[in-house]
């Protein structure tokens, strides 16, 4: 990696290190339970990439950050977080981020409740302050990755999912995320609707780029951040294996789609199925896409003015896409 993320942070250290005393402070509850949950969430974060997009993009779009965009921060991330904590509910998952998820500590009725803290929270930190634009951009958000999440159950039990059904899928669950958090960095300090809108397209086009890149992970040689072949263990059909079935004979597309729904516990199959991918060319031309989306995020930075956050979001974007787990 030739830039390191503490690089990457280094015009907005100071505003993160005083975005996550904000936000400890934000989740500090007088209810004993909750408040030993909340720091047990605070204390498992990962990376911080949602507040770095924030920050830099409002940075990049107004040359300075502004205290609205601490909030709009802290929005993202408490219903972000509700999210992740109710999603462990549905997947009845364990760990998450290689800790213990809050339903596998606390069952899933605390958690339950848990999420709708966190939510509740970030509503009133927009209402109480009046950030109703802010507001409007991340419940779209959470809109749009519930849809997405519905659409891929819908269409997983049929393993019928097109190239232009995937991009949707993707565009809603993972994309619209880091769309919004870019959008609220420039909404947070009184950027134009255009500049919102393009950091907006940004951000999708980055969130876009990020999950094909997930996707490779599980054609990997070696177990790096996700075990290699997880999601055609969880039968999710993904753009290198989408690819190389539209390539396929008739004959072949049944047999692989046959071992993905019915063998994918083996995993002399999984290997299979791995190995069927790469020879179709479904890698090459996952990478291709990728590089796209990349290609013509950088594009929309362009017209934006030069500055320190601009070339740190840059090296974010490259970062997100070289990244190992």
């Amino acid at each position: 990696m030739s830039v390191s993320l503490s690089q990457i942070q280094d015009p907005i250290a100071t505003e993160m290190e005083a975005f996550e005393q904000k936000f400890r402070a934000s989740m500090r509850t007088r209810v004993l339970l909750l408040d030993k949950i909340m720091r047990y969430i605070v204390k498992r974060k990962g990376k911080q990439m949602r507040p770095m997009f924030v920050f830099l993009s409002a940075g990049t779009s107004a040359g300075e950050i502004k205290e609205p965009t601490y909030r709009g921060a802290a929005l993202i991330e408490l219903l972000h977080t509700a999210t992740l904590v109710h999603d462990d509910v549905v997947d009845d998952a364990s760990h998450r981020r290689g800790f213990f998820s809050v339903n596998a500590l606390w069952k899933n009725k605390i958690a339950v409740l848990v999420g709708d803290y966190l939510l509740s929270r970030g509503l009133l930190l927009s209402v109480d302050n009046g950030d109703f634009d802010l507001l409007k951009i991340v419940s779209n958000a959470v809109r749009e990755m519930s849809e997405g999440e519905l659409l891929q159950i819908e269409k997983a039990r049929l393993m019928d999912i097109t190239e232009e059904v995937y991009y949707d899928i993707i565009c809603k669950k993972t994309a619209s995320l880091i769309a919004s958090c870019c959008a609220v960095g420039a909404a947070s300090v009184g950027g134009a609707k255009d500049v919102v809108e393009r950091m907006r397209l940004f951000g999708e086009k980055v969130g876009m780029a990020f999950q094909i890149k997930d996707d490779l992970f599980d054609y990997g040689e070696e177990e790096i951040g996700k075990p290699v072949g997880i999601d055609i263990k969880e039968r999710k059909m993904t753009l290198p294996l989408i690819y190389a079935l539209n390539k396929s004979s008739w004959l072949e597309r049944r047999r692989i789609i046959y071992i993905v729904k019915n063998q994918s516990d083996k995993p002399k199959k999984v290997r299979e199925v791995i190995e069927y991918v790469k020879a179709s060319g479904g890698i090459a031309y996952a990478t291709e896409v990728m590089n796209r989306y990349i290609s013509d995020a950088m594009d929309l930075l362009k017209e934006m003015p030069d500055s320190v956050y601009k070339t740190s979001l840059q090296q974010l974007v490259v970062y997100t896409i070289e990244r190992t787990k």
